[in-house]
């Protein structure tokens, strides 16, 4: 059953909404503001959320920013419900990734109508961006979304395209130590997609070379710009896909920004996971020396719930262990999380890994993460990821 998710302080329409979807068998929740709309858009995961514009403390407009921040909830379809229908008013929504705009007062019919024009659109896409690397090219759905990611890459220059930072901070200091580059695409015809079904829609037509590319470019310059601002230089990590890590220019592409930015290789680290690793152990230690022979760093993303072995680990030439967040969620009440968390802290200490828990939430998990001297921590408890420019606000105060 489709689940919707009302996000209305008026109480009257809120219920008159619920009871009309409800008598349309729609599985529906109510939220009376916005804060309690996020936090169930979290737990709930709706396949569709209505959120009136104009509500108290937090609005629509900062709902939508919440939701679209974060990967879990960016690609739900969200449509606003406000009598505001000013062309500004309807010009932010659409620019901040809403994908409709209904004004009151509206017919039983126009809001159906809304609704499933959404949620058909939505399917089809979830169906052709979780479709495997084989399916056949022939299907003109699959064909229309690899053409519109085409045309944003070779017609639009990229421009669709996006970077946003999450702060890492080190827990001795307090001071940020570094960031995590998360890529981003906002689509007119698709609005803003997640960025695992970008990465498996680019890997399986090949796009995922030029992205990665501008990607790792994208970052040096940055890097470079904060620099030049007066910031202090700030290691940069940079996830990369199993069709970068086996392409033969990586290493030469990395030597190019790097040099074209006069960036030394030790302000920018890439992120493997563990089971792009294991598919093939030789060659991977090949690449990951060839890249610490450049002076950049690796670090094992998600570490912990993937494939590899322990044996393997020590023959690894990385720096970082990044703590997956299931294992950092919770920890403080969870004694079995409590006891392979720490086993895991003390392991990539003793083999000389720097390690850092992501997925952090809240200041007990911080707590426990301090007193078992892990070495840094990302997570909403500091700051989602934001905009280059947000970023700059964290280096100010730092």
């Amino acid at each position: 059953m489709t689940k919707i998710l009302v996000i209305e302080d008026e109480q009257t329409v809120r219920e008159n909404l619920l009871d009309l979807l409800g008598s349309e068998n729609f599985d529906t929740i109510g939220a009376a503001n916005g804060k309690i709309g996020v936090k169930l858009a979290h737990s709930e995961a709706p396949d569709l959320i209505l959120c009136d514009l104009m509500m108290p403390e937090l609005d629509g407009f900062g709902v939508l920013t919440a939701l679209r921040q974060e990967q879990l909830t960016a690609t739900i379809p969200f449509i606003f419900i406000t009598a505001k229908a000013t062309k500004t008013d309807f010009r932010q929504g659409m620019d901040l990734g809403a994908d409709d705009y209904i004004t009151k007062p509206f017919t039983r019919a126009e809001l159906l109508s809304a609704i499933d024009s959404r949620l058909q659109k939505q399917a089809i896409l979830k169906q052709q961006f979780s479709a495997s690397t084989s399916v056949n090219t022939s299907n003109s759905e699959m064909l229309i979304v690899k053409n519109i990611l085409r045309r944003s890459i070779e017609q639009v220059q990229f421009r669709e395209f996006y970077i946003e930072y999450q702060p890492q901070v080190d827990l001795q200091s307090g001071y940020i130590c570094g960031a995590e580059a998360l890529l981003r695409w906002q689509s007119p015809e698709l609005g803003i997609v997640a960025t695992s079904e970008l990465i498996s829609l680019a890997e399986s037509t090949g796009l995922i070379i030029p992205i990665g590319e501008w990607v790792l470019q994208s970052v040096c310059e940055q890097n470079k710009a904060w620099r030049d601002a007066g910031y202090s230089p700030l290691r940069i990590a940079v996830n990369l896909s199993a069709r970068q890590f086996t392409h033969p220019d990586l290493s030469k592409k990395i030597v190019a920004f790097l040099a074209q930015n006069n960036l030394e290789p030790d302000y920018l680290e890439l992120e493997l996971t563990e089971s792009l690793i294991v598919q093939d152990m030789n060659m991977a230690i090949a690449t990951m020396s060839e890249l610490r022979a450049l002076g950049v760093k690796i670090a094992i993303d998600d570490f912990g719930t993937g494939q590899s072995s322990l044996m393997y680990l020590k023959k690894l030439p990385i720096n970082k262990l990044k703590l997956d967040r299931y294992f950092i969620h919770n920890v403080n009440n969870d004694y079995q999380k409590a006891a392979i968390t720490t086993a895991l802290i003390q392991m990539g200490h003793n083999l000389k890994f720097q390690v850092i828990a992501e997925g952090v939430e809240t200041e007990e998990e911080l707590d426990f993460l301090r007193q078992n001297r892990c070495d840094a921590m990302q997570g909403f408890l500091f700051s989602r990821p934001i905009p280059a420019v947000e970023f700059e606000k964290f280096l100010s105060d730092d």
